[in-house]
């Protein structure tokens, strides 16, 4: 169990032996990522709506041996590559349910709606015509739908973003954006398939626990911690004055599992679209106060100006061996770990941002989470995995 404790709120049946349908057949692409830990975790158990669900979790590398003692059946491929989605997909004929909960990042947003649009198109080629019974696609993509891609934001370009809160019914930025290119391919697939629905769901910043995530903030802050205790150095704020004073929000890892699982199963949630945030706000300069207490650091005042974590950690990798050796952790490289232009990318926003989880509620989905209480359960989990060492 992650953060908090889990608890679902639909109107659905909570389990197949209840309602007398088959559970569920779920294929995961993305599993060894930071939601699809928690989909993997959650989905075989018996009280989970629409379970106990058999789980296929697809991802690019060998099977993690940090998630040995998983149920899931593993599937290494890379589904960049047709051939081997075709071959390795095509065969999961029993498939209800796919959770798309991956992406690649590339140097431009032109091609990421290259490259994660035909990873999308590729395992729907292998699964729609073969997957007689697939019923639902859950979309995952975030809050950028609403402010314009990474490589834009960093780079200042010269579009509007919406006003916060951001609410589902806004229009789309007018700027390239996968998530937009993933959206439309979804939709059209849903045409294909007499049937076949969708939900999206658009997470903000994400805590929770995969060594493995492109988009890990938390244990990458983790690591920085880590870093400063082994070498003496100040604790010091990398980001910029906006995140350390403004109101921001954050998405719970096991959260969106769980709404993605209440969408997959609850018939009022089919076809729409649905923010994803813990439903409380904070300011960066309370949780670093947090994350300094678990490490034994003093919390500096903020001194107005960040500074480039890829820059200050760009030759840390010897100081992180030493760390992995010295306290036995899981064996891990610093670039496995150390999501660094992610974190400057999210400690350091041109402005704030919060989600409106109204539509979400109106809908049925109650869940929420204590972001500060989800990040010290996520920190306990990083060091429990043995991914950081205790103090």
């Amino acid at each position: 169990m992650g953060a908090s404790g889990r608890k679902f709120e639909t109107d659905s049946e909570s389990s197949g032996e209840k309602s007398g349908k088959q559970p569920g057949v779920a294929l995961v692409v993305g599993v060894t990522g930071i939601v699809g830990n928690c989909l993997a975790e959650i989905l075989p158990l018996s009280d989970t709506p629409g379970g106990p669900w058999k789980v296929y979790g697809v991802a690019r590398r060998p099977k993690p041996d940090w998630s040995l003692d998983s149920p899931v059946e593993y599937i290494q491929c890379d589904v960049l590559d047709r051939e081997d989605t075709l071959e390795k997909i095509s065969p999961l004929k029993n498939v209800t349910h796919l959770f798309w909960v991956v992406w690649v990042n590339r140097e431009t947003e032109e091609q990421n709606c290259e490259d994660n649009g035909r990873m999308l198109s590729n395992v729907l080629d292998a699964l729609l015509p073969n997957a007689e019974n697939l019923q639902h696609i859950c979309l995952q993509t975030g809050g950028k739908h609403y402010i314009g891609p990474f490589d834009a934001v960093a780079q200042g370009r010269d579009f509007q973003p919406h006003e916060p809160p951001f609410h589902e019914e806004l229009p789309r930025i007018p700027a390239p954006n996968f998530y937009y290119t993933l959206e439309d391919i979804v939709f059209e697939a849903a045409k294909k398939k007499e049937g076949l629905t969708w939900s999206v769901h658009r997470p903000t910043h994400i805590f929770g626990f995969s060594p493995w995530s492109l988009m890990n903030v938390l244990g990458t802050l983790c690591v920085y911690a880590a870093i400063c205790k082994h070498e003496g150095l100040p604790f010091k704020y990398p980001g910029n004055t906006i995140s350390w004073e403004q109101f921001m929000d954050a998405s719970d890892a096991e959260l969106i599992a769980e709404q993605e699982i209440w969408a997959a199963t609850d018939s009022y949630a089919k076809n729409q679209a649905f923010n994803c945030a813990n439903g409380d706000v904070y300011k960066w300069k309370h949780l670093w106060r947090i994350i300094a207490e678990k490490f034994d650091l003093e919390s500096l005042p903020h001194e107005g100006e960040g500074f480039s974590l890829v820059e200050a950690m760009k030759d840390k990798g010897p100081v992180w061996d030493a760390i992995v050796g010295e306290n036995k952790l899981h064996p891990t490289k610093i670039e496995e770990v150390g999501n660094w232009w992610f974190a400057d990318l999210i400690l350091n926003p041109p402005w704030g941002a919060v989600l409106s989880m109204n539509k979400s509620k109106e809908y049925g989905f109650f869940g929420f989470r204590n972001t500060e209480t989800s990040m010290v359960q996520w920190i306990d989990k990083i060091r429990a995995s043995n991914i950081v060492p205790q103090v």
